[in-house]
């Protein structure tokens, strides 16, 4: 029995201790590569989110992470590709929508922008990001009319939109609200 108990234990730590391992590892340069990010310093968060995807090629977040790193520096396209891939993993991940979406809209791809901040929507439907960055979209698009329901909308979720962006949509529809 001792010789089987012995046998098992040395499984433990042969299969599972690595991944758990692997795993802590992967949080950890995820957290320093935020941590990177915050700072505005994303090259060094791309790598450590590079680091975490090498220990753990299926982290939705670190390529989400990635994206939003990629999508800062203005590189839009590698950010969409960084979407797709957490998307791919975990296809409910509606920030990653959004983050694709708003680096479609960069690219004046405005479309493939709602059609992602409608998929995120539909994730969930109180998410104020999705509801600003669409009615953001819509007034590029010349579409007042659904950028104002966009922002009537983020205010009665409590969220407020940038004065600055109420001016100009103000201007443009020739509405108040």
């Amino acid at each position: 029995m001792v010789d089987k108990l012995d046998k098992f234990r040395s499984m433990l730590l042969i299969i599972i201790f690595p991944i758990l391992f692997s795993c802590a590892s992967a949080e950890l340069y995820i957290e320093g590569g935020n941590a990177y990010a915050k700072k505005g310093l994303y090259d060094g968060a791309i790598s450590h989110y590079n680091k975490a995807l090498e220990i753990n090629p299926r982290f939705a977040e670190a390529y989400y992470n990635r994206g939003l790193a990629y999508y800062s520096k203005g590189q839009y396209d590698e950010a969409i590709s960084d979407y797709n891939k957490a998307l791919e993993i975990s296809p409910r991940l509606a920030m990653a929508y959004n983050g694709r979406g708003n680096a479609y809209s960069h690219k004046g791809q405005y479309d493939q922008a709602i059609s992602d901040f409608n998929k995120a929507l539909e994730i969930n439907p109180r998410d104020a990001w999705a509801y600003n960055s669409r009615g953001i979209v819509y007034y590029f698009k010349k579409e007042y009319d659904k950028s104002w329901e966009d922002v009537k909308k983020v205010e009665s979720l409590g969220c407020q939109v940038s004065p600055e962006f109420l001016e100009e949509l103000r201007k443009a529809s020739g509405r108040q609200n």
